[in-house]
């Protein structure tokens, strides 16, 4: 069963002369007032009740008090809280026996519950924290969010690179009709002395046929003295003419030209292959980034089904990014009231055991807003004392100067020195 304030008496603490309050044991117990009337000095004496000389105000006593201050809290667990005397000494008197003090306090208060703007002031980063530190998946997701950040940025990179790759690639010229390796000069030029070997032996052979005519002359000059030499003459030049007459130089025109064009040629290959290149490789980065992209997509949904998983103390309220969201929407983009009901959630699943929380300047609500604010509070099981710059009848006591007056009927301001004793439920 979570503690409880059934009831409080306060003097002499701050701008407070005397204040006693039994709060709504569900719900909201808001304590109304004109500001610079005592409001505040209420939540901070009931912090430094509970809480211990660290919530102790700076200035602790009424200006102008001749006493000196009192503080009694009653609690739902039966413990009576009283700090009085000179040093404010804390009394804590257990109705079991029990010997009791601070320690016995701090085990069932929760430090937010009584410091409320520390949570609400802090980072986004220190909110979420706390928040997956309540639930028990802080590490687990951090993890997670850390492997989803690594593979972000190295996605992020090779989406760098793809495109540049890519940009490149576009940029390259591209040639058509050309081979799809670099001509090898060498080869042309075998091919040359190939063709000149070629028509060197054809000019021996009009050689032989000239020379074998002018033996035939000759021949036939001395055709009684070598008629004999005449017929092998003649048989020799036939031969010969047989073998010269349908022979065909080559022409080399067509490889000096491509030996001449073949650095113009090799360019264009090597842009050919450039092109092919960079459009590869900017393909491979493209598959790298949709390759962690689903990698991404994997990490995000455990993150999902852990957050899902998780006692969460609200509905709506997740964690993204390291920051708290409630129904998609981030603390700075949350309105006052869902600041306080995401806020006073966290510190209730913070410690179960502590059953209330103090809220300060509740004016930020409208009366809609706060009904529902408080409907919520009752559906919690959770108590909370909160204070509004208002006289309204949502206020359950005034403050006027640093008395406190009943709402339903206010009475005039005791003198001074005199106390008067109120009691306000929501």
């Amino acid at each position: 069963m979570s503690v409880k304030i059934n009831s409080l008496e306060i003097e002499n603490v701050k701008r407070i002369k005397a204040v006693k309050l039994e709060p709504s044991a569900n719900g909201l117990t808001i304590i109304g007032g004109n500001n610079n009337q005592g409001k505040t000095s209420v939540l901070d004496a009931i912090a430094w009740a509970l809480g211990g000389d660290k919530y102790k105000p700076t200035a602790a006593a009424r200006d102008g008090a001749y006493t000196d201050p009192i503080l009694h809290v009653e609690l739902s667990n039966g413990l009576i809280v009283e700090r009085k005397g000179k040093n404010s000494s804390l009394k804590v008197i257990d109705p079991h026996g029990n010997k009791a003090g601070q320690q016995l306090l701090n085990s069932f208060l929760s430090a937010l519950a009584l410091d409320l703007p520390k949570f609400m002031h802090a980072s986004d980063k220190e909110k979420a924290a706390i928040l997956l530190q309540i639930i028990g998946i802080g590490d687990q997701l951090a993890q997670l969010e850390a492997e989803e950040s690594r593979l972000y940025n190295q996605r992020t990179a090779i989406g760098r690179i793809a495109d540049q790759k890519q940009k490149y690639a576009s940029e390259l010229q591209c040639w058509e009709n050309v081979p799809s390796t670099p001509v090898s000069a060498s080869e042309l030029l075998a091919k040359q002395q190939a063709i000149l070997a070629r028509n060197g032996e054809n000019q021996r052979k009009r050689e032989n046929a000239v020379q074998y005519a002018q033996e035939l002359t000759a021949a036939q000059a001395a055709y009684d003295a070598a008629k004999k030499r005449l017929e092998q003459a003649e048989q020799n030049a036939r031969i010969a003419q047989m073998s010269a007459q349908d022979l065909q130089d080559e022409s080399t025109a067509e490889l000096e030209k491509s030996i001449a064009e073949i650095d113009a040629i090799n360019m264009k290959i090597r842009d050919n292959l450039n092109k092919e290149h960079a459009e590869e490789e900017a393909k491979t980065y493209r598959q790298d980034y949709e390759a962690l992209t689903k990698q991404i997509s994997v990490l995000r949904k455990e993150k999902q089904d852990l957050l899902q998983s998780a006692d969460l103390p609200l509905e709506g309220l997740t964690v993204e990014n390291g920051a708290l969201q409630y129904h998609g929407k981030q603390w700075d983009s949350m309105s006052g009231s869902e600041q306080l009901r995401v806020a006073t959630a966290i510190v209730r699943k913070l410690n179960p055991d502590c059953g209330f929380v103090l809220l300060d300047k509740l004016e930020q609500m409208d009366s809609s807003t706060l009904q529902a604010f408080g409907q919520w509070l009752e559906q919690e099981g959770l108590q909370a004392i909160a204070t509004r710059v208002s006289t309204g009848e949502e206020c359950s006591i005034i403050i006027e100067d640093g008395y406190s007056v009943n709402n339903q009927e206010q009475q005039p301001k005791p003198p001074t020195m005199q106390k008067t004793w109120t009691k306000g439920a929501f």
